[in-house]
C-alpha cells in the first residue's frame, strides 16, 4: 500500500511535536494545518482518518477530532 503525501507529511509533522504532552501537540499541529496546509488537504486528511487511517501516526487520530 502507498501512502498518500498528505499523511506523510502530516506524519512527519506530528514527529516534530511528538516531545511534547499528546493534547499540547494536537493542538500545536491541528493550529499548523489549519495556517499552512489547504482546505483539501485538511479535508483530504479526515476522511484517510475515518476511513480507517492507514499508515496515520497515533497522534493525529487527536488532530482530526480537532479539525471537524
Amino acid at each position: 500500500m502507498t501512502i498518500p503525501p498528505y499523511v506523510r507529511l502530516a506524519n512527519e509533522i506530528a514527529a516534530q511535536f511528538r516531545h511534547r504532552q499528546t493534547g499540547e501537540a494536537a493542538v500545536a499541529i491541528a493550529e499548523h494545518l489549519r495556517s499552512f496546509w489547504d482546505p483539501r488537504m485538511r479535508t483530504q486528511l479526515v476522511a484517510h482518518a475515518e476511513a480507517g487511517g492507514a499508515g496515520l501516526d497515533p497522534l493525529l487520530v487527536h488532530v482530526v477530532a480537532l479539525l471537524r
